[in-house]
């Protein structure tokens, strides 16, 4: 049976200047249809009717569930299949025509293998189903560094999620046309069934294909599939960067904004930098802090040499589990309205909860089962979906077309030893070093070993789209005359005492080192330079109304000469990981390091 096809091209747009351009679209769209055989294609306009309709079906069929309209008017909860609630690494692949291009860091297979995979998966799926077709643009839909792609997919909550998080709609098939280029992306839930699972990235094809996952990092596929992993390799050949950073802006008591990039692996508190409130004596001077995107950051270098950034996404994405009035006071006031919620727990008046919210404790978890205390109420990857225009320091920075100027790009981990409370990179070579060198340690808890360090390189470990060695080598091309590049750092807000207990107070109090950052780039602040960097001493950085023990005052603002001996020798193994591509510079730039500690 033929599919019916509601809002088609119009065959005004069809025979425009550009019509060619979008018959290649449309038929595209229909050889996915005759592959796939939905009973419906229904072209997406973004329009709030059309998110009122598919809501009005996912409530009826229980796809999403009704929050408390008092508490959270114009919210639902999703709950996803159990064996689908997380991204899935080891069934992500990177297809280019040379397994060497994808590099150690990606799992490969062949464009030809993954194709005839993929192919069999899909064909038939789509019956009984709507197959969407969504034109989405990431980033600001003027701005030219900003990039389109088209989705299409059987899920409704996959369609108003990405509405959400994308520019989704009209506006983007329009640039579309203007511009006659864009990445596909075909998703299907198939059966939910973890054996037939398969999330392949064609970076040569710009395409992206997802099979049996409904959850967001799989099924989004403007986030990481596209706005990093595809993105990653369209900014190599284009001469930008895209990047897993959070973009906010710090401004002083003049009026002044800098704008800071910062990257850091999960559970280092991305999200809570981003939407920080500064300490209350701050507040009182006049600081303020303004945030322009908390996971994604696409950086080009402007006229004037310095490198502007965009936030590909026009919402969050986040993680509900932990946060609270506590740890990100912004990111609470956000979600109260208008916000997808997945698989967190409910209370029995129907309001979403989580652990670490409050005291309360939930009717249901995020099953959908009575919650009798046993285990997580929450999914401890539960989500919430949200405009980024709700949060409270939203920056309307975050629309301008050609982006903000970044001061300064730093870098991060969770280290509960060895690495001080901040430093700086003495130039940009060494500062990509600094990059390709993060990672956190992980608790046995979590491995049976403690202090493990896994280095996830510019916390890009499973989102580049191609060899890291060239990714490095990318990076340090941006090093060129005229270049008015960000000073880079890198901080800790992790290190602990021997007592096991945390030395920095972190959450609004991380200002403090951002100020440091910023007069430094001004050339204002001090700093004693070291073999790893320069770093502040302790009347560097303000401290008033900040309660330091004496070891937190001694080894925050110092390094260990052996144990970073140590720390740059494992590094040159590290680098020989990815074979004979990593750039010579980047390995003289460890050895002259390693050269510096040992002779010191």
């Amino acid at each position: 049976m033929a599919a019916v096809v509601e809002h088609p091209i119009s065959p005004e747009v069809e025979n425009s200047t550009m019509g060619s351009q979008l018959d290649a679209l449309n038929q595209w769209v229909m050889d996915v249809a005759r592959v796939t055989q939905p009973d419906r294609i229904q072209w997406c306009d973004g329009s709030d009717s059309e998110f009122a309709e598919l809501v009005r079906g996912m409530e009826a069929d229980g796809t999403l569930l009704p929050l408390n309209s008092e508490t959270h008017p114009e919210s639902w909860l999703h709950r996803s299949h159990p064996d689908d609630v997380a991204r899935v690494e080891h069934l992500t692949f990177v297809c280019t025509s040379e397994r060497e291009d994808a590099g150690p860091n990606n799992h490969w297979m062949s464009p030809a293998d993954a194709h005839a995979k993929m192919d069999a998966l899909f064909a038939g799926c789509m019956r009984g189903r709507t197959m969407y077709v969504i034109p989405y643009c990431m980033g600001p839909i003027d701005s030219p560094l900003a990039r389109c792609g088209v989705e299409i997919t059987d899920s409704p909550y996959v369609v108003a999620n990405m509405r959400i998080m994308t520019r989704m709609g009209a506006a983007a098939l329009a640039r579309i046309e203007r511009e006659g280029r864009f990445v596909k992306g075909l998703h299907s839930i198939g059966e939910l069934d973890p054996e037939r699972r398969f999330i392949m990235h064609f970076p040569e094809e710009l395409t992206i294909q997802s099979y049996g996952s409904g959850y967001g990092g799989n099924a989004l596929l403007g986030k990481k599939c596209h706005a990093l992993r595809i993105a990653s390799h369209q900014a190599r050949s284009e001469g930008w960067l895209a990047e897993h950073m959070l973009i906010l802006g710090v401004e002083n008591p003049q009026g002044q904004t800098h704008y800071i990039a910062a990257a850091f692996p999960s559970a280092c508190g991305k999200t809570n930098l981003a939407m920080l409130i500064p300490p209350e004596g701050y507040r009182n001077e006049g600081w303020k802090v303004w945030t322009v995107g908390d996971d994604i950051c696409w950086m080009r270098p402007g006229p004037d040499g310095r490198l502007y950034a965009i936030n590909p996404e026009a919402g969050f994405f986040g993680v509900a589990p932990g946060t609270s009035e506590k740890s990100n006071p912004n990111a609470l006031a956000t979600i109260q309205r208008n916000t997808i919620f997945t698989n967190v727990g409910l209370t029995d008046d129907g309001q979403p909860w989580w652990e670490g919210l409050d005291d309360r404790k939930p009717a249901f978890d995020w099953r959908g089962n009575a919650y009798d205390c046993n285990g997580p109420a929450a999914h401890p990857n539960a989500r919430f979906t949200v405009s980024a225009r709700q949060c409270p320091s939203w920056s309307p920075k975050a629309e301008d077309a050609q982006g903000v100027p970044i001061s300064a790009i730093v870098f991060g981990g969770r280290r509960a030893s060895l690495v001080p409370l901040v430093f700086e990179a003495r130039d940009w070579k060494h500062g990509v070093l600094v990059g390709a060198a993060m990672g956190s340690e992980t608790t046995a808890a979590a491995t049976g070993a403690v202090g493990v360090m896994r280095r996830d390189p510019m916390a890009m470990k499973p989102f580049c789209g191609y060899n890291f060695a060239d990714y490095f080598a990318h990076w340090l091309s941006f090093d060129k005359p005229g270049a008015q590049l960000p000073k880079i750092f890198h901080v800790n807000w992790f290190r602990k005492g021997e007592d096991g207990k945390f030395l920095w107070p972190g959450f609004g109090e991380n200002l403090r080192v951002l100020e440091w950052m910023i007069e430094r780039v001004e050339g204002r602040a001090s700093a004693t330079d070291t073999p790893i960097g320069a770093l502040p001493k302790i009347g560097d950085i303000r401290l008033d109304g900040v309660a330091l023990s004496d070891e937190a005052r001694r080894v925050l603002f110092d390094f260990d000469r052996a144990g970073w001996q140590a720390e740059v020798d494992s590094l040159a193994s590290f680098l020989d990981e990815f074979g004979t591509r990593v750039p010579v510079a980047l390995k003289n730039e460890q050895a002259r390091i390693a050269a510096e500690l040992r002779n010191g």
